[in-house]
């Protein structure tokens, strides 16, 4: 009896990447033929390109019928359209991996050498990043913000990039999220789990896509998503500064009644409480909007993406 071979899928989206999509395909099927022994197949989900990147699909899809792409009907963004690709994976593992080439290729053989030692998922950690130094700080700041105050331990210095295998893409399909936040989603479902470090690399062609919007969505969909703890800190905040401020009016109150006909209040203290607290209040309004938000945007159930053609796909 022939034993059956098994495939690797390899899934990333795309979003104007003309410039570094024949390098991609170039080094990911480089490693790919280091191992026989599997089949595989390429899942690229391209996000509405203005670049010619569409057309190249096309004929890469032309020239390898285990290329296929999921064209999209519009820019579904870099977090629903993407993991709506990996939700296509048919393979027993899935590679989850950016089409920019920051995130090495090569790392595959390593993350295929771990999945064969029992490991279920293979999570890459950035241990260094030739971005910008400022923002590196700032990300990794960020992520151990939200590991620190998260319900769920989560991964420090992970974008998602990693090698998943069928059990663990089986149950992300119980989640049913319309705006997933899949580095929370990793940590939450579990399996045996290993961390590979890796070094970022600087971007060769085009530009980021990411700008301080998405940045902030995505790191607000992280904490909405995984801690209740903002929430939480306005109601303690709330209920320190109305102790603090009754404080406050018993101390004046008792110093008006025994200088009756020296002290005076003055304006300045008036005007400054008065900034102080409003402040303090768009804060925490502004905190309950965003897990409004969320619930909104749960409640609304949208697709992940709605896909305009979908080429060496047998249905």
């Amino acid at each position: 009896m022939v034993p059956v071979r098994q495939t690797i899928s390899v899934v990333t989206g795309c979003f104007n990447e003309v410039e570094n999509l024949p390098e991609f395909y170039r080094r990911i099927r480089a490693v790919l033929l280091e191992y026989p022994e599997f089949d595989y197949e390429f899942i690229v989900a391209d996000n509405c390109s203005t670049d010619g990147s569409r057309e190249l699909l096309r004929k890469m899809a032309a020239a390898d019928p285990r290329f296929r792409v999921i064209l999209n009907a519009a820019n579904f963004g870099h977090i629903r359209s993407p993991f709506n690709a990996l939700l296509h994976a048919r393979g027993d593992v899935a590679l989850y991996i950016c089409s920019d080439l920051q995130e090495p290729p090569e790392l595959l053989g390593r993350f295929i050498q771990e999945w064969k030692n029992g490991a279920e998922v293979v999570c890459a950690v950035k241990s260094a990043s030739q971005e910008n130094p400022v923002m590196f700080a700032i990300r990794r700041f960020y992520y151990r913000l939200i590991g620190y105050f998260s319900d769920v331990p989560q991964l420090q210095d992970f974008t998602g990039f990693g090698l998943y295998g069928r059990r663990f893409l089986e149950a992300l399909r119980l989640y049913h999220e319309p705006y997933p936040y899949f580095r929370g989603l990793v940590a939450e479902i579990g399996f045996r789990r290993v961390e590979v470090p890796f070094v970022q690399e600087r971007r060769k062609h085009g530009r980021t896509k990411n700008n301080f919007f998405s940045l902030y969505d995505m790191a607000m969909t992280g904490f909405v998503n995984h801690t209740k703890l903002p929430l939480r800190l306005a109601v303690f905040c709330g209920f320190a500064l109305a102790g603090v401020s009754l404080l406050v009016a018993l101390g004046y109150f008792i110093y008006k009644l025994c200088y009756w006909d020296t002290f005076q209040l003055g304006l300045a203290p008036l005007v400054i409480g008065l900034f102080f607290f409003s402040a303090v209040q768009l804060i925490f309004i502004g905190i309950i909007g965003e897990y409004i938000g969320a619930i909104w945007t749960q409640v609304k159930n949208k697709p992940l993406a709605i896909e305009e053609e979908k080429i060496n796909f047998d249905e």
